[in-house]
């Protein structure tokens, strides 16, 4: 018996294998009807990790950019109303240095570098003395002078 004799077990076992493979193979190319291949899968995979990755960067990015707007707004707002504070400290300041301004009970808010006067003042001069002080204040921008005239 030679080896390519088709009776022999060996030729038979020989063919086995052979078929075997061959089935192997042919199912794991996947039949394009049956549905996708191993490759494909894997392919597929990655492009949907790829875009979740890209996905999540934009979110992230979003998500940096709505932080940094909000701190700088925050800032700015620290910021004008550190200066309104400044702005009050600094005219109630000017209002104690004088004569007839001191001794009298005068409220002042700053908002925006806008100067509110409220609360009475002993006469027309006072009053309007009252204004030019917050007037020369830096960073005042304009005063609502409120103050009433009243008779002491």
């Amino acid at each position: 018996m030679t080896d390519f004799d088709p009776t022999s077990g060996k030729f038979r076992k020989t063919l086995l294998v052979l078929l075997a493979g061959g089935a192997l193979a042919l199912t794991a190319c996947g039949d394009k009807a049956g549905g996708p291949t191993a490759g494909e899968k894997v392919d597929s995979a990655i492009a949907k990790t790829e875009q979740a990755g890209a996905d999540a960067k934009a979110k992230a990015d979003q998500m940096v950019s709505e932080a940094k707007a909000k701190t700088e707004s925050a800032a700015a707002n620290t910021s004008a109303t550190m200066d309104d504070a400044a702005i009050t400290a600094g005219v109630s300041t000017g209002l104690a240095k004088d004569p007839d301004l001191s001794a009298i009970k005068i409220d002042v808010d700053t908002k925006g570098g806008v100067v509110s006067l409220s609360g009475p003042a002993p006469n027309a001069a006072a009053k309007a003395r009252a204004e030019e002080i917050a007037k020369s204040v830096k960073g005042v921008g304009a005063v609502n002078n409120n103050l009433q005239v009243k008779a002491m």
